[in-house]
């Protein structure tokens, strides 16, 4: 038998994110994917939202940055039938990188063979077992069965979750009868792209760009005026049951866009094919002793752009408490809080998503109507950043313990920038490491020595910014403020604070 402190139960974004953090922080977890190769389908085309903050915390977001294929697009999003659009803000609450899911998981694979993560393809888990002091996982490999032991197990195996159903944990939702698909081509030269981005087909007239509703379902263009390569969607309502894994042809597609638009268009190629069905699913529980579930094995939202973000965000916020746990220094309560916040979040992006399929569903005048209101509600700057930064999954404040807690207790850490005896730096820089800070704002040694016991495992710096929130900020690694002094506070509800705070999430020095 083997053993590994960790062992991860698939390699798509979420797998290979929760492995990297976790051996920043000096676990080395096992990989074991069932799949030989990396997976060539088509699937998420971007990567976007909160996500690419944390990127930037850890030093990796130019490095994606140079990866993708094309240029950032403009800011504006699809919002459940109408659109987020940003393009007139200087400071959009919601980004998007252009990179295509394979591309993402090629670097992230790469970021875990640099930190030495041990990645097992062709590995498929086929059964578990748990008691109080581990997990042992049956395994096939290309050798044949054996078993690895671990302290603990995580599913990062999907929609279709094995991991999940062995820890008997339920995932109740709704499916939606509803098939998308999405595909970049290159026109054929008898179609005529128009100054304003329709396209002229012959045989059948203009297709304006944006959206077409049909009693059939909904046809999608996006094209720019003058090039070959074109966005194409639709949506219709189907029952059939489809594989992720198996890939989207051009004939489906073209079958497709005749059933919805009635129009037959012979591409010339593709660049991107993909298919995508909408659930609305969340795990009951995100840990079952000691089995948990990250990415689309703990939830599936109804709405695009949103899945990876939640995936890898559920990694960064699992791996340091299961490290710490791991390390003999978790604090009791630990480990569950990544239930209580990341479900928390889950729900949260169900809420909007679940309200973008009321919005696009409806095909009679009155959901044309209310599109058409939300559309002008969202013309306005602050519900058009509210609406951005839900989206985003920016408007998270995690609980945190203790009354009254600091307004920037809970919420992702604001990248301030710092003047130290060393030179200038950022928040950002400082968390490139993966490891907690505190960061003392207002040269308080009252602080500093209040956490010196925890010197082993909270970096100390002092700094000045030019816009101080508090007088002190102690960061956890996943980049969620932890606690926060205000301005001036006096050092005997100060110190106390602190003090509670390093105990409750970092544990007894």
């Amino acid at each position: 038998m083997k053993n590994a402190d960790v062992i991860i139960a698939g390699a798509g974004p979420a797998g290979l994110m929760l492995a990297i953090e976790l051996s920043l922080a000096g676990v080395r977890p096992l990989v074991l994917e069932r799949h030989p190769n990396r997976r060539d389908t088509p699937k998420a085309g971007g990567l976007g939202g909160q996500i690419l903050e944390l990127l930037r915390y850890r030093g990796l977001l130019e490095r994606f940055q140079a990866a993708c294929p094309g240029p950032a697009p403009a800011p504006r999003f699809p919002f459940g039938g109408v659109h987020l659009d940003f393009t007139r803000l200087a400071d959009p609450p919601l980004h998007a990188l252009p990179l295509p899911q394979q591309h993402l998981e090629r670097l992230l694979d790469e970021r875990a063979g640099e930190l030495g993560v041990d990645v097992h393809r062709g590995h498929e888990v086929t059964g578990v077992n748990q008691d109080d002091a581990g997990v042992r996982v049956d395994v096939r490999g290309p050798d044949g069965q054996y078993r690895v032991s671990a302290r603990y197990l995580v599913g990062c195996d999907g929609a279709r979750s094995r991991v999940r159903d062995w820890a008997g944990i339920g995932f109740p939702g709704t499916v939606y009868p509803e098939v998308n698909r999405l595909a970049q081509v290159t026109l054929t030269d008898e179609v005529s792209v128009l100054g304003n981005g329709d396209l002229d087909v012959p045989g059948f007239g203009v297709i304006r760009a944006g959206f077409t509703r049909t009693d059939h379902g909904l046809f999608g263009l996006g094209s720019s005026p003058g090039a070959r390569s074109v966005s194409l969607y639709t949506i219709e309502d189907e029952t059939t049951d489809y594989d992720d894994d198996v890939p989207m042809t051009l004939t489906e597609l073209q079958d497709s866009m005749r059933r919805v638009l009635g129009v037959h268009l012979p591409p010339a190629g593709s660049t991107r094919l993909s298919r995508f069905t909408f659930k609305a699913r969340q795990a009951e529980r995100y840990r079952a002793g000691r089995i948990l579930l990250a990415g689309d094995a703990a939830h599936l939202f109804p709405a695009t752009g949103v899945a990876l973000n939640a995936g890898l965000l559920d990694a960064v916020n699992l791996a340091w408490k299961l490290a710490a746990d791991l390390h003999g220094r978790a604090p009791d309560g630990l480990l569950d809080t990544y239930h209580a916040e990341r479900h928390l979040a889950g729900a949260r992006t169900m809420l909007h998503t679940r309200a973008q399929v009321a919005l696009r569903r409806g095909h009679d005048a009155a959901a044309e109507a209310l599109r058409e209101m939300v559309q002008e509600l969202l013309t306005d700057e602050q519900p058009l950043r509210r609406m951005g930064s839900m989206v985003a999954g920016a408007d998270i404040r995690y609980p945190m313990p203790g009354p009254n807690p600091h307004p920037l207790a809970g919420t992702f850490a604001p990248d301030l920038p710092l003047h130290t005896g060393q030179g200038t730096t950022c928040v950002a820089e400082l968390l490139h490491p993966a490891r907690p800070v505190l960061l003392d704002l207002a040269d308080r040694a009252d602080l500093r020595e209040a956490a010196r016991a925890w010197g082993q495992r909270v970096d100390v710096h002092t700094a000045r910014t030019d816009r101080r929130p508090s007088d002190a900020l102690l960061i956890r690694p996943d980049a969620h403020v932890a606690w926060a002094a205000s301005v001036d506070e006096p050092a005997d509800t100060a110190v106390p604070a602190l003090h509670e705070a390093l105990s409750v999430w970092f544990g007894t020095p």
